[in-house]
């Protein structure tokens, strides 16, 4: 082994980077926990680490057809909700990324095992997978290269996420009090639809295999599930903690032309569903969201709209019925809940079979994935075989089946085995009559189905009535189709690297731990005795410059008028130090209105929310460099009129800048 390959508990990465070859080369052993101490009845913790990077960074999603970030439009996050009861201590983090990263959920694990009750076998690291949020901290070379716009792991970005969602986990154990939770399902349908439909029509489950306009609204994964925990109040009573959200769709509301950093529909939804709570029962909790099974199912926008007025319909009609099922949970909330976890690593290099079911030693990377999913597909490529969707091979052969692989027995001279996804995370989480089953890939609506069903099959005799599959979780490890869908080589059979076994293969894993955490009295942790990752580096965050600059502004805030597609905004424009000088996951921006009575007080949006850049309509942007500092941007979009009331910008002191405020306008 070499000097210096081990990473121990919150050292940073960047030593770990070899200069010469370019890469980040380091292993993380997980820590060892002991058995925990049975406790009677609920605890629960919640707690809310903005992970919104500076500029700088490429996005992850849209691959080449991506921008890199130059601010934000909606914050990001990472929320956690931590439950202990019985021999079990677990926390599900839920991130405003692309996807969950094994990198991450290690180094999360590390920091926290001498500090938490939390083993990583009942972390779970979720994703709203948002296609506006950065990529460069995943945990692999391939999916470093080709999620992004540019290529790369960031050992300085990986390790700046991870300490950040270690803090909220340990903040959230911190704060654990008694509890009640309630898990429930409601159905969302005419939001979304699928974008793959004629793969989709030939799984057998499927009653009718016309490929119609209007079949696509009813062919997705309709079901909303949500996770409500109250806690304990100062006055005896109990109060919101924290509300999840699981539901099927992309995160492509906002098109791949936009150039920063957002949440998507998700930050819509969580809005909606968290101001909705807060005015019914007084108190916000922490409100999160994770995917479904949501391959092939896209935001329903009305079309050539894509942009953020789509993607905030589509986020607050889900999160209003998200919010209408937590008013129905009221009646379940119980403290007798019993929790269980597994985690199994499957290492593809050793293990690559279960009940007679086999993926390929190699992966491949099909054409289809090539010509891109629906509405964001590649020019010109899209329209030519074998990589449009549709062109599978007419005689199957091999363990690809019906994929032609780009460059055929050549694609092993550019993409070595290694940089692929090679070890697996299958997990699953139990919270009384619910089960949590947390896979690497993005899963196809029938997929999905398939999985419930074999999980299911296993976990019913255990009290066990509702099993829920989500999708990117502690990794990302590209599409997995059902064999059918796989035949005939859409994006997302294109996208399915180890073949038309990928599903079964999965299924049987996930029953068989599900099956395996149910029975234990303590959690399952089937893992790596030390995950190693060699990735090729490249920094794209932005470090501090030396110097300093004057803030300043560059003249009055300005007013654009509403398009068809963009709210109307006011817009201030200033000078200051460089991005990587600021502290962007701390607040930059509101905005002040001047009261009659009271002076100048926090501005309101329309929906009576505060207007500042941590809700949904204050956005921050870096422009560039100038000769003397670097310009920003502060827009307020969609801004409230009260007719003789002045407003007026407040930029925070924030990096060593002191508080500087505009001119006032009306």
């Amino acid at each position: 082994m070499p000097t210096g390959w081990r990473l121990e508990a919150d050292s940073p990465l960047l030593p770990f980077v070899d200069q010469r070859t370019g890469s980040a080369r380091f292993g993380v052993e997980p820590a060892v926990g002991s058995e925990l101490a049975p406790v009677d009845g609920l605890l629960a913790g919640a707690a809310e680490v903005d992970i919104t990077p500076p500029p700088g960074l490429p996005k992850a999603g849209y691959s080449r057809n991506a921008h890199t970030g130059t601010g934000f439009r909606t914050r990001l996050r990472a929320r956690i909700l931590h439950l202990r009861a019985g021999t079990t201590s677990m926390a599900l983090v839920q991130c405003d990324l692309l996807g969950g990263s094994a990198v991450i959920h290690h180094l999360v694990g590390r920091a926290i095992a001498e500090d938490t009750d939390v083993p990583l076998s009942g972390l779970m690291i979720g994703a709203t997978h948002t296609h506006g949020g950065p990529g460069q901290f995943l945990g692999t070379r391939f999916y470093n290269r080709f999620a992004s716009n540019k290529a790369g792991f960031d050992a300085a970005w990986a390790q700046q996420l991870a300490s950040r969602i270690a803090g909220g986990v340990g903040a959230a154990v911190g704060s654990r009090r008694p509890a009640r939770m309630a898990v429930g399902t409601t159905e969302v349908w005419g939001l979304t639809r699928n974008r793959s439909l004629a793969p989709h029509v030939r799984n057998p489950a499927v009653d009718d295999d016309r490929v119609a306009p209007q079949r696509a609204y009813v062919s997705v994964n309709p079901r909303l599930h949500l996770i409500r925990v109250d806690a304990t109040a100062a006055d005896g009573g109990h109060e919101p903690l924290a509300a999840t959200v699981v539901f099927s769709v992309h995160g492509t509301g906002v098109p791949m032309r936009s150039q920063e950093y957002n949440a998507d529909l998700w930050a819509y939804l969580v809005d909606e569903l968290g101001h909705r709570i807060s005015r019914s029962h007084g108190t916000r909790p922490v409100v999160g969201a994770i995917e479904g099974t949501h391959a092939d199912v896209a935001p329903a926008l009305h079309p050539g709209t894509a942009g953020h007025l789509e993607a905030q319909r589509v986020g607050r009609g889900i999160g209003a019925e998200a919010a209408a099922l937590y008013s129905r949970l009221d009646r379940t909330l119980t403290d007798r809940v019993e929790l269980a976890a597994g985690l199994r690593e499957v290492d593809l290099n050793h293990n690559r079979s279960i009940n007679g079911i086999s993926l390929p030693r190699r992966p491949a990377v099909g054409a289809a994935l090539l010509a891109g999913a629906y509405e964001n597909e590649t020019p010109v490529v899209r329209h030519i075989p074998p990589f449009r969707a549709g062109s599978g091979k007419r005689r199957p052969r091999g363990a690809q089946g019906a994929k032609w692989i780009v460059g055929g027995p050549f694609q092993r001279l550019v993409l070595p085995l290694h940089g692929f996804p090679r070890v697996l995370p299958i997990q699953v989480l139990r919270f009384g009559d619910t089960a949590l089953v947390g896979l690497p890939f993005e899963l196809t609506v029938e997929t999905g189905h398939r999985i419930e069903t074999a999980v299911h099959a296993e976990v019913a005799g255990a009290g066990v009535d509702r099993v829920i599959v989500s999708s990117v979780a502690n990794e990302y490890s590209g599409y997995c189709a059902t064999p059918e869908e796989y035949e005939l080589q859409h994006y997302e059979g294109g996208h399915t690297l180890y073949g038309p076994s990928t599903l079964p293969f999965l299924a049987a894993h996930a029953a068989k731990l599900a099956a395996e955490a149910l029975s234990a009295d303590h959690p399952v942790s089937d893992i790596l005795r030390e995950r190693r990752f060699d990735l090729r580096q490249h920094r794209y965050l932005p470090q501090a410059e030396a110097g300093t600059v004057p803030r300043a502004l560059l003249g009055p805030p300005t007013f654009t008028d509403a398009t068809a597609r963009t709210d109307p905004m006011w817009e201030l424009r200033w000078r200051d130090v460089a991005p990587g000088n600021l502290i962007w996951h701390e607040p930059l921006v509101r905005v002040e209105a001047d009261d009659p009575s009271d002076g100048w007080q926090s501005a309101l949006t329309p929906g009576g929310t505060p207007a500042d850049d941590q809700g949904c309509d204050v956005e921050v942007v870096h422009i560039g460099p100038d000769q003397d500092g670097h310009s920003y941007a502060a827009r307020w979009w969609n801004p409230s009129f009260r007719r003789g009331r002045r407003q007026r910008f407040v930029l925070l002191a924030n990096g060593g800048q002191p508080e500087l405020t505009s001119e006032p306008f009306d």
